[in-house]
């Protein structure tokens, strides 16, 4: 028998299709591997196969969320799959495809896994000396880097990374770390790790700040348009939302894009709460 096809990391179209990654992921057989031990709830590392073609993926078990304190609503499977749903209404495919199905360790969140290079977030992260981020970056804080000294932390001058800025405010993530953020050896960029996201409350936490206060691109304008008419009440992406989300975070969700369309600027850190997620990386 000859062996599946293996499924490299998808490319998302203008208007984010990815059903032939969908399917293997909801329909194909999981196979667990191995663990992935630095975690802070348990993530499995599995193949699945289905149809012929087969992919690697993380498999993250209800069972195994470690409950927190200001998330009493829904579980954090659900919400990574929300969020990849709001990735995919915006065209941009800034979320690996993702499911909620049943596997070895019952209910959880199935999400394709997505090859970079070693320590990936060294190309849009960085420390620099002195108080000017310098050409091609943007800067976010100063940071402590032992014996008394401090550097600033910038992040890349990057469209990309402005994208997921945008996404990042509309689903309030509230955990935007350095290490969740994946650039694929094709040129896309991925973020992963969106189970502490649509939040009644600002919880918006996030390494990307370089924007903060800007005028939104002329793009992200047009996208956030699109998304408010797919959050109406009745619209597929709104119906599907509400299986996963509470209806007061469903509104929140609504609330947060017309906000930003009526500011339409960046949102800025509000001051209630930490700015930036610990540790950043």
């Amino acid at each position: 028998m000859p062996a599946p096809e293996r499924l490299p990391a998808p490319s998302v179209n203008a208007t984010g299709g990815t059903a032939e990654v969908e399917e293997l992921l909801a329909h194909g057989e999981l196979t667990v591997v191995g663990r992935i031990r630095e975690a802070s709830n348990a993530v499995l590392l599995c193949t699945v196969t289905h149809g012929g073609a087969s992919t690697d993926c993380v498999y993250k078990p209800v069972k195994g969320e470690r409950p927190l304190w200001d998330f009493p609503d829904g579980n954090l499977a659900q919400r990574e799959v929300a969020a990849y749903l709001v990735s995919e209404a915006t065209g941009w495919g800034l979320v690996p495809p993702t499911v909620l199905r049943d596997g070895p360790y019952g209910e959880g969140m199935v999400q394709q896994w997505i090859e970079t290079g070693e320590s990936p977030e060294a190309e849009l992260l960085a420390l620099v000396d002195g108080e000017e981020a310098g050409e091609g970056w943007r800067p976010v804080a100063f940071a402590e880097v032992g014996e008394g000294r401090t550097a600033l932390l910038v992040h890349a001058d990057d469209e990309r990374l402005r994208r997921m800025s945008v996404l990042d405010a509309v689903i309030n993530n509230g955990d935007r770390k350095g290490g969740h953020l994946l650039p694929a050896p094709d040129g896309r960029l991925y973020g992963i790790d969106h189970g502490v996201t649509f939040h009644t409350e600002d919880k918006l936490r996030t390494l990307l700040w370089g924007w903060a206060g800007e005028p939104l691109t002329e793009e992200a304008g047009s996208v956030l348009t699109a998304l408010e008419a797919a959050l109406a009440a009745g619209q597929p992406l709104a119906t599907r939302l509400a299986e996963l989300v509470t209806t007061a975070e469903l509104a929140a969700v609504r609330a947060r894009v017309a906000l930003l369309l009526r500011t339409g600027k960046h949102p800025q850190p509000s001051g209630q709460w930490p700015a930036i997620p610990w540790p950043p990386v």
